[in-house]
C-alpha cells in the first residue's frame, strides 16, 4: 500500500493569472519506491501558524484590528485557516513534483489578507495538511485505491516579501475596500455634489474634514 510523504520546496509569484496567484512547489515521495502510482487526488488545507513568529511593534499596531491589543495576544493569537486547494498527481514511481496554486485575495474583509498586510519582515509559518485518495497498481496488477492519511502534513516558511511582491504586481499602489451599498451611495452623492473627479480625492476630502473637526 502506498505511503506518501509531502515536502513544500519553494513558493513563487505566478505573473500572468486571472487573479493573484502563488504557486507552491510540492515534492511527493512514495514507499515502497518501486510501487507504481497511477494517480492521486490530493486535498490540502493551508494554515497560518501565527503563533510561531515574533512581531515587531509596528506589526503589532497593524494587527490590532485582527488580534486586539498585544497584551491580550496570549488569548487571541491562534492558528488561522488560510485556504483549501486540490491537486492531481500524475503517474509516478518513487517521487514526483507538482505545483499547488493558491489564489490570494486582497479583500480586507478576509482575515488572511489583514494578516499578510500587517506583517512586513521575515517569514510566515505555514502548515499544509493533506488528505485524499491514491490510485495504484497492486502486486497482482489490479488497480487499487487507498486513502491518504490525515496525519500527513508539511511545514513551510513563506517569505513575507513574496506575498507583498504578488500584491504589488497585480495591484500596484492600490488597495480594495468593500462598502455597504448605503455607505457607497452617500459617498457617491458627496463626490458628485462637490464635483470631485476620483474616489481617492473624495476620501481625502472626507478625511481632511474629519481631521479638521477633531482639531477644533
Amino acid at each position: 500500500m502506498p505511503d506518501l510523504s509531502f515536502t513544500i520546496e519553494s513558493a513563487g509569484v505566478v505573473p500572468f493569472a486571472a487573479t493573484p496567484l502563488l504557486s507552491f512547489a510540492l515534492q511527493v515521495t512514495n514507499q515502497p519506491a518501486a510501487e507504481q502510482i497511477h494517480s492521486a487526488l490530493v486535498r490540502c488545507q493551508v494554515q497560518l501558524d501565527v503563533t510561531r513568529r515574533h512581531y515587531a511593534p509596528d506589526e503589532q499596531a497593524r494587527l490590532r484590528d485582527l488580534f486586539g491589543e498585544p497584551d491580550r495576544w496570549s488569548n487571541t493569537l491562534r492558528t488561522m485557516l488560510w485556504t483549501h486547494a486540490t491537486v492531481t498527481l500524475p503517474p509516478f514511481a518513487a517521487e514526483t513534483r507538482v505545483e499547488i496554486p493558491i489564489p490570494c485575495s486582497f479583500d480586507f474583509n478576509v482575515a488572511a489578507t489583514k494578516y499578510f498586510y500587517g506583517v512586513r519582515e521575515g517569514d510566515v509559518p505555514l502548515t499544509f495538511l493533506f488528505s485524499g485518495s491514491v490510485f495504484y497498481e497492486s502486486d497482482t496488477g489490479d488497480l487499487q485505491v487507498a486513502p491518504i492519511s490525515w496525519e500527513k502534513e508539511a511545514r513551510f516558511r513563506l517569505p513575507v516579501r513574496t506575498w507583498h511582491e504578488l500584491i504589488d504586481h497585480y495591484y500596484p499602489n492600490t488597495a480594495w475596500l468593500t462598502l455597504r451599498r448605503d455607505i457607497f451611495d452617500r459617498l457617491h452623492r458627496y463626490k458628485m455634489e462637490r464635483g470631485i473627479a476620483t474616489w481617492d480625492q473624495a476620501l481625502e476630502a472626507v478625511l481632511a474634514e474629519s481631521e479638521e473637526r477633531a482639531r477644533v
